[in-house]
């Protein structure tokens, strides 16, 4: 099950994380992974584990808040099989601490740079009548949380997006859904906590992760093994949904 030889799989953002992860799990399943990565250095780490470990992967030098870079990358892959939007960044602040600067560096990522993706597979996918198409958005698309007005905006445009381009593409054979993690164990989490909590490190990881009901944060790895089915063959049934991966935060903590 879940094999996925012969497909080949855009993943934005592949070089660290989440990303990574995804990438990692995909080349094991079989398929031909391309990172599109603004750290190139790191996309070609990912890279050359997956090739070490006897898959297929090639790493691509792309801003995905470009369109004309990311249409030049994209043509060159040729026939995509699943593209995964993952590339984001993030912003703390309520709206009073948001600058515009600051909303129009999370916006030009995690919303143009997803428009940007999908605008140039989407032509690909068309053509061969399939597709499956992944978004990463977020509980903040769906619940207030303190402090991210730039970002809960970005991911709620990214759970719109899923919908719209599930409906417009369903007779193409083009599939397209979304996750939404709570807390995940990343570099970008031991950054945030070390820069703003200097000396509180393990306090402060630990009243992160205790805000998931079910104690932890999670592993990137189980978010990768969710983007597995849902871009897999035995998911061919699904398209338009979101699915919450968050240790029951959504619904659970009261």
């Amino acid at each position: 099950m879940f094999d996925l030889t012969g497909k080949k799989a855009i993943i934005t953002g592949g070089g660290s994380g989440i990303g990574r992860a995804i990438s990692l799990l995909f080349g094991k399943q079989g398929a031909e992974v391309h990172i599109l990565e603004l750290n190139e250095s790191a996309a070609s780490a990912v890279r050359d584990e997956i090739k070490e470990a006897g898959g297929k992967a090639f790493s691509h030098a792309v801003n995905v808040s470009d369109q004309s870079e990311m249409l030049a990358v994209v043509q060159g892959i040729g026939a995509v099989d699943i593209l995964v939007n993952n590339a984001g960044i993030a912003h703390v602040g309520n709206l009073e601490n948001c600058k515009v600067e600051d909303f129009e560096r999370v916006y030009s990522v995690n919303v143009k740079g997803a428009y940007n993706a999908l605008f140039s597979v989407i032509p690909l996918m068309k053509e061969r009548k399939k597709g499956a198409i992944l978004n990463l958005a977020s509980i903040a698309s769906q619940v207030g949380i303190t402090d991210r007005f730039a970002y809960s905006m970005s991911k709620g445009a990214i759970a719109a997006m899923t919908l719209s381009v599930a409906r417009d593409y369903i007779d193409y054979g083009i599939r397209c859904n979304s996750i939404s993690p709570a807390r995940v164990h990343t570099p970008f989490v031991d950054g945030f906590i070390a820069k703003n909590y200097p000396g509180k490190e393990e306090e402060m990881f630990a009243k992160l992760a205790a805000s998931q009901p079910i104690g932890r944060m999670a592993k990137p790895e189980e978010i990768a093994s969710l983007a597995l089915y849902l871009c897999s063959d035995e998911a061919d049934f699904i398209t338009g949904n979101d699915y919450p991966i968050d240790g029951g935060f959504i619904k659970l903590n009261n």
